[in-house]
């Protein structure tokens, strides 16, 4: 993949997430916001590596992989210890599911322990992830003050970013199979 990064003219994963996340967002879905462009291209470059994806943990320590279990994390009446806390935690659910619906939709029922219907899955990490993020928008006081604006944003646009991010989907797709069908080229060559 990173052959392909420089071959298109991308120096980093950074330069290729950020110029797909921005063609998308501005030019197909319409979404021009650029904090939220910006915001979106860093989850994906934080989510690449899977530490970030599943950085909330339990008190016991286990990592939490379920949405419910997270939202439970949240809650300061339960687990959460402070409303920093719930903060944090409610921002990595917006993440991970607008990580999740965007770029794996089809892993999304998959991830139910319940296993309702596709549609009701994906429906509910929707709606989770809004949720979420309008739970973050509404911690505007003090030093996230200034980030609140752009939580209402994420939250408010939530289906447009999964939208943009399942059209950055297929992008990344086609040039896997480019760089496959390259691969597969140069093997069969040199046989």
């Amino acid at each position: 993949m990173f052959s392909e990064l420089s071959r298109h003219g991308w120096r980093s994963l950074r330069e290729l997430f950020e110029d797909l996340v921005w063609r998308h967002f501005f030019e197909d879905v319409h979404l021009e916001e650029p904090s939220v462009a910006r915001y979106v291209t860093d989850l994906l470059v934080d989510f690449a590596r899977i530490d970030s994806v599943y950085r909330l943990r339990n008190a016991f320590g286990r990592r939490l992989e379920d949405v419910g279990e997270m939202l439970l994390a949240s809650n300061p009446l339960l687990e959460a210890a402070s409303f920093d806390r719930e903060r944090a935690v409610r921002k990595q659910v917006g993440d991970y599911t607008l990580f999740m619906t965007g770029l794996f939709p089809e892993s999304v029922a998959r991830a139910r322990r319940r296993q309702p219907p596709p549609l009701e899955a994906f429906i509910d990490f929707v709606r989770a992830g809004k949720e979420s993020y309008a739970i973050v928008s509404s911690f505007d006081q003090f030093e996230y003050r200034n980030e609140a604006p752009l939580f209402r944003r994420l939250s408010d646009n939530f289906e447009l970013c999964v939208l943009g991010l399942n059209l950055v989907k297929k992008d990344l797709e086609r040039l896997q199979r480019e760089q496959y069908q390259r691969l597969q080229q140069a093997l069969d060559e040199g046989a």
